[in-house]
């Protein structure tokens, strides 16, 4: 935890005003698999429900079941439906309990794949207010401290009430949107007193599904941020926001530019009936495809249509779908929009790199990495294999860093069956034992991801690093192309590609010449990079972060070479490639082992089996040493790039 944010905390640990909090302590999408026995199955997402209060919304993603929201100002058990008009009802092995870092469901989950959506109280995010009803103007405080974004109020106690909307861009506070149905914006001054809210208020006025007479009344209020959110290291970073969008009926729909990166969206129609779409990035809502629940049924993931109906991009989201739901022309669309997390920079490897054999763990290939996996590169070793590597960004497909093969389709269980796991079993590697797996998470200053389409031109591209990228690997999706690499040290009139062994070329049509900076790198025409044809790329950004990461090169002494990462305890990863002349992206692990003797290395660059015939790498507390002479990773007078991983 950074200093200033220690000092923000207070002496129950929450902090006030949304300072110094992270988007990931209040908000969680996770997905978990119902154990179909009776006992608790514990989730744990990080977020303090028991301390802070708030809201978890549980729908099975294989069953058409209902949708059940628990909040903890009704406590565990009661639970209301968003997609049925029901009263509170009580479900004794549903949620059973709000937890300090999550919650507890039992028996009644079965054995479906779920999903969860956590909000948790805090102010310039989310709030949960409960009243008895008046059934007349009834002004009700809120502890937001901002105006709010959207409102959700439910009549808990009358079964034949709506869920009633209130949004910001519905043009009036007269007007709201029924959560239960497909239906589009109706008016009535007594929903909400014609009245707007306020930073510390909203009004409901005489009506039944808002305010009915000695009825038990709940609603859920989240900010809307408006570059005054106060979340991140230095308190001064947005995370929620309301909006709305006009569609063209176009395929290449509009681009919301919300300044920030999504994770999670809800989008409804409101000038004629159409679903509330709900979006989000742990369920394969990405450039390839868009997993969908629907608010307002209880159909199940499968049993919608998945056609793809946006996608994320690095300051917001774009739709491409040209169908009514989502942007049929000039209809009329609101949205909820939630930003990707973390929001600080890391300062424990474990919790954002992970590297694991089938030995580690009890399932073979279903690596269990403590985080959700933004990136993942896989393969066999003692056999030759392809290194296959995923992406969050790209679905369920596949590319490979050993070849210019374009993206492939793989499993849909690799990154979006469960939270925390990288699930290469099902469809993919079976229980194989020689596998090894290597994960990233996404954060600032670390490791980033970026999905662009080509333009042919020369261009910036924007990212969300936080630094200036010190390493970059670029991929055409669509076309059989090499890899590209930035690497500081090689500079931006050169590069050099990750599927060869190639030394550095001089060349300006990759990069056009320009370092990148802390929020765009450039891309010249060459179509490895930004293909004139509109085809997709992927690039992923590497930066040095002290104690975490390390990015450099060196100079070969062709004996014993301290590398001096800034580690405490060494690096568990180790990626070399000499620059000066041909020689393999050469990998290390002390999974496999970085030991005071031979060590087994894998090549980045091609198929081959792992060799395990010499001493190239011993440990060091620091980072890495080198050992002997060896072209691959220490002759005399060449020059070699390294990125390596505490």
């Amino acid at each position: 935890m950074s200093t200033k944010k220690k000092l923000l905390l207070g002496a129950a640990g929450s902090a006030a005003a949304g300072e110094a909090l992270d988007v990931d302590e209040v908000f969680s999408t996770y997905l978990y698999e119902g154990n179909n026995t009776f006992g608790p199955h514990t989730i744990t997402n990080g977020i303090d429900l028991s301390g802070e209060g708030g809201l978890v919304w549980i729908k099975s993603r294989d069953s058409a079941s209902s949708h059940g929201l628990y909040d903890t100002e009704r406590g565990a058990t009661k639970y209301l439906q968003s997609n049925a008009k029901s009263a509170e009802a009580t479900l004794s092995l549903g949620l059973t309990s709000f937890n300090s870092n999550g919650f507890s469901v039992d028996y009644s989950h079965y054995a479906d794949s779920h999903v969860s959506w956590t909000f948790r109280k805090a102010p310039k995010f989310f709030d949960v207010v409960s009243w008895t009803g008046t059934n007349a103007t009834n002004n009700l405080n809120h502890n937001l401290g901002s105006v709010p974004g959207m409102i959700i109020i439910k009549n808990r106690t009358d079964a034949s009430t709506s869920w009633i909307v209130w949004h910001r861009s519905l043009g009036g506070n007269d007007k709201g949107l029924k959560l239960e149905t497909t239906t589009s914006t109706v008016t009535n001054t007594n929903y909400f007193a014609n009245t707007a809210p306020t930073s510390t208020t909203f009004s409901v006025g005489a009506h039944n599904w808002t305010n009915g007479l000695n009825d038990q009344m709940i609603a859920y209020v989240f900010a809307h941020n408006n570059n005054d959110g106060e979340f991140g290291p230095d308190s001064d970073q947005d995370v929620i926001k309301f909006g709305s969008y006009t569609g063209n009926g176009s395929t290449d729909g509009p681009e919301i530019n919300l300044g920030f990166e999504v994770q999670w969206v809800m989008v409804k129609r409101t000038d004629a009936a159409n679903d509330w779409i709900i979006l989000d990035v742990m369920r394969d809502f990405s450039t390839t495809g868009t997993k969908q629940l629907f608010a307002n049924t209880s159909d199940s993931e499968t049993g919608t249509d998945t056609g793809h109906r946006a996608r994320p991009t690095s300051t917001g989201f774009k739709i491409v779908d040209s169908r009514g739901a989502v942007n049929n022309s000039s209809g009329t669309y609101i949205y909820m929009a939630i930003r990707r997390g973390p929001l600080a920079v890391p300062e424990d490897a474990t919790k954002v790199f992970d590297v694991n054999n089938y030995s580690s763990n009890s399932n073979s290939t279903v690596f269990n990495t403590g985080f959700d996996v933004d990136m993942n590169i896989n393969s066999e070793v003692t056999s030759g294999s392809a290194r296959y590597n995923f992406a969050r960004l790209i679905g369920s497909n596949y590319l490979n860093t050993d070849g210019t093969t374009v993206e492939n389709g793989g499993p849909a269980t690799v990154l979006s069956s469960q939270s925390n796991i990288i699930d290469l079993n099902a469809g993919w590697w079976g229980a194989q034992s020689n596998v090894i797996s290597y994960s990233w998470r996404r954060a600032p200053g670390y490791f980033d991801v970026v999905a662009y389409t080509g333009t042919g031109s020369n261009r910036t591209v924007s990212h969300n690093l936080g630094v200036a990228p010190e390493m970059m690997w670029i991929k055409n999706r669509d076309a059989s192309e090499d890899w590209i690499v930035y690497h500081k040290d090689v500079g931006a009139t050169k590069y050099l590609m990750l599927s060869r062994t190639n030394a550095e070329t001089t060349n300006s049509t990759r990069f056009n010449d320009t370092a990148p900076t802390a929020s765009v790198f450039t891309v010249g025409t060459d179509q490895s990079v930004n293909s004139p044809s509109g085809h997709g790329h992927i690039a992923y950004l590497f930066a040095t972060v002290a104690g975490v990461s390390k990015v450099g090169s060196y100079t070969g002494t062709g004996s014993t070479l301290n590398i001096d990462c800034g580690f405490s305890s060494g690096a568990r990863f180790v990626l070399i490639k000499r620059t000066n002349d041909t020689n393999e992206w050469t990998l290390f692990d002390t999974v496999r082992g970085i030991v005071a003797g031979n060590d087994p290395y894998l090549y980045l660059s091609n198929t081959d089996a792992e060799v395990n015939a010499a001493d190239f790498i011993d440990p060091y507390s620091a980072g890495f040493s080198l050992t002997g002479v060896s072209s691959l990773t220490n002759d005399n007078g060449d020059s070699y790039i390294f990125y390596a991983i505490a």
